[in-house]
């Protein structure tokens, strides 16, 4: 049965949990609260990487108990991510969480770190691209929103990794995206992948992409969803407006995914659900050895302790 909902998506993660979670940058309160949370509620057990005497200062402060929680001290951020990819690539967690730092901190530690502690920040040379978490297949960010009125969960991808995608990278974030929502209980979700509009014009180069990726899918080359594309937004999403303008099909007015052309519109179109729609949003990063739960880091804590059931749930 396809999760509808945060409630409902926490519920299921519990079923799988508790997983070893290695949190980066955890010296900041809503992620504190959201680690505590996620420990009560049977879904992690907590790993926290960052300035261990900030996280010991802050618990306190909030009354967080710290209790049943590893600490590891290692106050700069981009050292934590590459401390907690190592916990990862040891065997001493399932999977990593940002906290406070950069996303990219995590991203190229995922990519690239050897996921040691290290006395330099400086990056590591190409021969340590293979001591990440890669596997083989493009990392690609995908976002799970509630948005009121909506009854269903919605998917944003790529909204925070691949900045222009080609035809190949479109191909793998449509694939991840399909992934991710398998894991969400939807058994064949139904993929539009977003234009300007919904006719294919040799003038408009991704409206072409799109047509092609369509035809990919239906000769099997992307598995286990419905694409259909190019499509606008109002046409992927809104039954009436398929209806008014014609468009007909599995996907119109009923998409699961929505497949954005650029890192750009994705992230305006992530931040626009949820500061103009008062959408909430899970994020995560998949494609490699394991999933990395993607908080904003301005997100409160149950839309931290979504994006690591999203997380749990992949794993």
């Amino acid at each position: 049965m396809a999760i509808k909902n945060f409630v409902e998506l926490v519920e299921m993660a519990k079923r799988k949990g508790p997983r070893r979670v290695a949190i980066v940058a955890a010296h900041d309160p809503a992620t504190l609260l959201a680690a505590r949370e996620a420990q009560k509620e049977g879904l992690a057990y907590p790993i926290l990487v960052g300035d261990s005497a900030a996280i010991t200062g802050m618990a306190k402060e909030r009354d967080i108990d710290l209790a049943g929680m590893t600490v590891i001290d290692e106050p700069h951020p981009k050292l934590a991510a590459r401390r907690a990819v190592g916990l990862v690539k040891n065997g001493q967690a399932d999977l990593a969480m940002n906290g406070l730092a950069q996303p990219r901190h995590l991203i190229e530690a995922a990519l690239t770190s050897a996921g040691t502690s290290a006395s330099s920040v400086e990056p590591l040379s190409t021969r340590d691209r293979e001591k990440g978490l890669r596997n083989g297949r493009l990392l690609t960010n995908v976002g799970v929103f509630e948005i009121p009125g909506l009854d269903r969960l919605l998917m944003v991808s790529d909204i925070g990794v691949v900045v222009s995608p080609t035809l190949e990278q479109r191909a793998a974030i449509i694939q991840n995206a399909i992934e991710v929502a398998h894991r969400l209980g939807i058994e064949e979700p139904r993929v539009a992948i977003l234009a300007a509009t919904e006719t294919v014009d040799p003038k408009v180069p991704l409206s072409v992409d799109a047509a092609k990726l369509s035809k990919m899918a239906q000769r099997g080359q992307i598995k286990g969803g419905i694409v259909d594309g190019p499509m606008a937004l109002d046409i992927a999403i809104s039954p009436h407006s398929a209806r008014i303008k014609g468009i007909k099909g599995d996907v119109a007015g009923q998409a699961d995914i929505l497949i954005v052309p650029d890192i750009e519109a994705g992230n305006l179109l992530a931040k626009t659900i949820t500061y103009f729609a008062k959408g909430k949003m899970a994020s995560v990063v998949v494609g490699g050895k394991c999933p990395l739960a993607m908080p904003s880091r301005a997100d409160p804590p149950e839309a931290k302790l979504a994006s690591l059931a999203v997380g749990i749930l992949v794993a």
